[in-house]
């Protein structure tokens, strides 16, 4: 199979580094480039072509790139005053305190 080839992916494959490719050309990116960067994200994603090549059932794919992480994380944290952050570190030294005294003074279980 030459390099480049892309017998071996998905139509659903195929589809997704369309939407990438597509979603990358809106924001400026030229096409080549765009294509490149698609089929990239596709290969991170799935590990690469998932056609069966024979007897037995096509491989799952997985979608790790499109979940955002932590870019939306901390928002509302960040909408809380200072004070009330304050607070709330506090108790949760207090807890953490409380929760340390009390696994040190108790026996250990079976191991």
């Amino acid at each position: 199979m030459p390099r480049g080839d892309k017998s071996k992916y998905t139509d659903k494959q195929e589809r997704k580094a369309e939407h990438i490719e597509q979603s990358y050309e809106s924001r400026g990116v030229p096409e080549k480039e765009a294509e490149r960067r698609a089929w990239a994200t596709v290969n991170k994603d799935d590990g690469g072509g998932k056609r069966v090549g024979g007897s037995g059932r096509g491989k799952s794919t997985c979608h790790a790139a499109a979940h955002k992480g932590g870019r939306i994380g901390g928002a509302a944290a960040a909408a809380r005053s200072p004070a009330s952050r304050s607070d709330s570190a506090k108790k949760a030294a207090a807890t953490r305190r409380r929760s340390s005294a009390r696994s040190s003074t108790q026996p250990r279980g079976r191991s």
